[in-house]
């Protein structure tokens, strides 16, 4: 019922609450679906009018933030075409040269201008590819293990031993690798061509040019320091109670070395040999320079895939597929060992 002593009239009230609600409650006045900054501009109250307002960058950059899982979809996209494009295309080039024929070469868009498989038996008819390969992979062997070997020796030495200077000559290591290899060359091939008498018996005329031991040493050296700053940090993080037991036992420093802190510290051996091994079977300076490239003098893969290149003609096909044929052991190698790789690469990253 209504009051009889309210004067207030029903439409009034009605007409009020109307445009109360339509103004702001404050100062009576209509809400502007904007702000006024003291400089004059506009402050935009709902998202809804702020994405209108955006621009393009700026929208992504607002979209990014508020759904990052497609930031991180968009930028693996991208690593993978990159990594597709930059790496495995190549790969993909060299098996269509060769599989095309001999002549029909220029006509290469993205497959083959014919078909012809027998570039891969072809490569072993025309030189002996064959004992090249096994020259590179003697001679990587060989490096990689005399690599280890005195890298384990060093790294023990500077993660697991107080001795005075130990910093200073760790930095000097690593110094020393910051040269260039051709730095290296001219005394190095000076040494290897003169004639020692107590060599005669074994290489002929006293030199070691043309023997494997013109590419070990060198290129044993260039790579060392990598392993040694590798084995440093995996041997410094093995726990001193595991070897104090070892030594308690009755075994001596070495015994403790490689029958407990290289067993413990397999991903950074891991790591250290493949890495060197990958680097010393590539490697052409040294190689190229220390041998006359005859397969019978210890020439590496690289002079092989260069002896398809004559004086009139070039066998672009043949070392096409000698160049995949000669990829094969690394690849094999890196499949064997790639759990033991990344490991070793990823170790030390998370804290424990």
């Amino acid at each position: 019922m209504t009051d009889p002593t309210d004067d207030t009239d029903p439409t009034t009230a009605t007409d009020s609450s109307a445009t109360t609600d339509s103004t702001d409650g404050s100062d009576g006045q209509p809400r502007d679906p904007t702000l006024r900054r003291p400089d004059g501009g506009t402050v935009l109250e709902d998202d809804r009018d702020a994405d209108l307002d955006r621009g393009p960058l700026q929208q992504w950059v607002a979209d990014s933030i508020s759904h990052p899982e497609r930031v991180y979809r968009a930028m693996f996209y991208v690593a993978a075409i990159f990594f597709l494009v930059t790496t495995l295309f190549p790969f993909y080039w060299l098996l269509m040269v060769a599989l095309t024929p001999e002549g029909q070469l220029q006509d290469i868009v993205f497959t083959p201008n014919g078909f012809n498989p027998g570039a891969f038996v072809e490569v072993f008819e025309v030189i002996p590819f064959h004992i090249y390969m096994f020259n590179s992979f003697v001679i990587a062997l060989a490096s990689t293990i005399v690599v280890l070997v005195i890298a384990s020796l060093a790294g023990y030495a500077f993660g697991r031993l107080e001795f005075p200077g130990r910093t200073p000559l760790m930095l000097l290591v690593l110094v020393i690798s910051f040269f260039p290899p051709a730095a290296f060359f001219i005394p190095l091939n000076d040494l290897f061509n003169t004639s020692f008498a107590f060599l005669r018996p074994i290489t002929g005329d006293g030199t070691l040019y043309n023997t494997p031991f013109a590419l070990v040493t060198p290129l044993s050296a260039i790579f060392m320091p990598l392993a040694i700053f590798i084995l440093t940090t995996f041997y410094s993080q093995i726990p001193d109670g595991l070897e104090d037991a070892a030594r308690v036992e009755g075994t001596t420093r070495l015994g403790a070395l490689f029958r407990v802190i290289i067993p413990l510290s397999a991903p950074g051996v891991a790591t250290a040999g493949v890495l060197t091994f990958i680097a010393v079977y590539n490697e052409f300076f040294f190689s190229f320079l220390m041998t006359d490239g005859q397969p019978e003098n210890w020439a590496p893969i690289l002079d092989g895939i260069l002896a398809y290149q004559g004086q009139y003609q070039v066998l672009y096909n043949l070392m096409a597929a000698a160049s995949i044929l000669g990829v094969i052991p690394v690849a094999i190698l890196v499949v064997i060992a790639q759990e033991k790789i990344v490991s070793g690469l990823t170790a030390g990253a998370l804290k424990e």
